[in-house]
């Protein structure tokens, strides 16, 4: 007898712990799944985007980011055993009441998945080892899985997450369109070293046929990870003496200065993106539907926003509050997103853009998305569809407003439909106050994942959106 699921999340990476805390939240019957015994072991997506700390705050998880983490050093640029410069790896974020965590910041990827998988426990969730998904088959209620070993699962839906390898987009036959950013192949490999302070990014800029080396100090541990650029066609040794050669023949540093090696991973840098996202009951996220140069810190943070757009919805239909036709919104949405996420990786690899505003994800936005209602005039500032600014509003912060699995109804230099006695419902929770900056005046209905869905100046189609998620706004006058 299979195991029944409302929803079987496949791989244990930060898109399929992140998807799983979501829906833990919301009382859906999940579980994950991970082929390996343990999580990955390994630093490589180590910077969180300002967007993607805003969803680690609404998951509850921010204080544990914040305090293993750090923010990124200065880099300090070495030739012939001297510091000889400064490298900038971002550029300056300014001070702004709509951006509570404006700066990107550095947790080593294995520390962020161990932070997520205790969240996850906490909430009552799991994640199975050692099952490895060999097939499946989907009909018109749900999906049987088979693994390796264990039990059969029957879930209602799937969701890969499960890599850029992905078993389950192959087995769907969901081909994938990209290109090499890069022919050069990278090694990343987190190690121990000594003779080097944790105070920089330490740069070493190419020699001869030898590509650039990179030393980063890994916050909130004593590791420090290493990239490092090889010639196309180099067969990368990953050993503990292949490393100290590396190391070695490109700074002042001896081999015996790198003293231990705990990880290391070689790849060619590429963008490809899925042709679609979605297959019957089956959805793709994370790597298994776009993978990224690491470069612009874009694959994590692109794959964690995945999941957040997609908790919400899998919620609210499998709780009756939806019908089925919103999963449709989850392509639409993400996957042009992901596509312009991918350019913006391979432009930082190529130098051709800076780290910046728009690596910290906070200008995504689904305006042109069917789930998207403006009924006022054209005009600047914030519109339906835009990320909902977190300022501080009549004494409420809106990020603490929105934090939960709720929608929220702004009501800015106006009265909101329903009066001030009703009180937040657990739908919906209500913030009145005199007009913001940056949103003006007017109605906003803010959706779970912090979107603006619907904006008026005043109530009328108000009520109408928010039936199509049961959220029961009374009508207007």
């Amino acid at each position: 007898m299979a195991e029944q699921v409302d929803v079987l999340i496949v791989g244990a990476g930060p898109t399929g712990l992140t998807l799983g805390i979501d829906l833990a939240r919301r009382g859906v019957d999940a579980l994950v799944v991970e082929k390996a015994d343990v999580l990955f072991p390994g630093s490589r997506g180590k910077g969180i985007q300002s967007r993607t700390m805003e969803v680690f705050d609404d998951l509850g998880v921010i204080d544990a980011i914040l305090a293993q983490g750090g923010a990124y050093p200065v880099g300090a640029v070495w030739q012939d055993g001297r510091k000889v410069g400064e490298h900038q790896m971002f550029d300056p974020s300014e001070t702004d009441p709509d951006t509570p965590y404006g700066t990107t910041w550095m947790v080593p990827q294995w520390r962020t998945q161990e932070i997520l998988l205790a969240r996850l426990t906490e909430l009552g969730g799991t994640v199975a080892f050692g099952r490895e998904v060999t097939g499946f088959v989907q009909d018109e209620t749900g999906v049987s899985v088979e693994f390796a070993s264990g039990t059969a699962v029957r879930a209602r839906y799937v969701v890969a997450a499960d890599g850029g390898r992905s078993v389950v987009r192959r087995t769907l036959g969901i081909g994938m369109t990209g290109e090499t950013v890069d022919p050069n192949p990278l090694l990343v490999a987190d190690t121990r070293i000594t003779g080097l302070d944790r105070d920089n990014v330490h740069v070493f800029p190419p020699r001869g046929d030898d590509g650039f080396l990179a030393v980063f100090p890994l916050a909130g541990t004593e590791d420090f990870q290493v990239i490092a650029q090889f010639p196309e066609g180099t067969d990368v040794d990953l050993s503990l003496d292949g490393i100290r050669k590396t190391v070695a023949g490109r700074t002042h540093l001896a081999p015996e200065d790198v003293t231990e090696l705990r990880w290391a991973s070689d790849f060619r840098p590429r963008a490809a993106l899925a042709d679609r996202f979605r297959q019957g009951r089956v959805f793709l996220a994370g790597d298994a539907a776009h993978v990224h140069s690491p470069a612009g810190g874009q694959g994590l943070n692109t794959s964690v926003q995945d999941a957040y757009n997609l908790g919400w919805k899998l919620g609210a239909v499998l709780r009756g509050e939806a019908p089925a036709s919103l999963l449709d919104t989850y392509e639409e949405e993400r996957l042009p997103n992901a596509a312009e996420m991918l350019g913006l990786s391979t432009k930082v690899h190529r130098g051709e853009v800076r780290r910046g505003e728009a690596t910290r994800q906070l200008g995504i936005d689904y305006r042109e998305s069917s789930l998207t209602t403006e009924t006022r005039a054209a005009g600047e500032g914030i519109r339906a569809g835009d990320r909902a600014p977190t300022r501080t509003v009549a004494g409420v912060r809106l990020l603490d407003a929105f934090r939960g699995p709720h929608w929220t109804l702004l009501a800015l230099g106006t009265k909101a439909p329903a009066s001030a006695a009703t009180g937040d419902s657990d739908a919906v929770r209500v913030v009145e106050g005199p007009a913001a900056e940056t949103y003006g005046t007017g109605l906003f209905l803010v959706r779970p994942d912090g979107y603006v869905g619907w904006a008026g100046d005043t109530d009328e189609g108000l009520a109408k959106y928010a039936e199509r998620f049961n959220l029961g706004l009374p009508n207007g006058s």
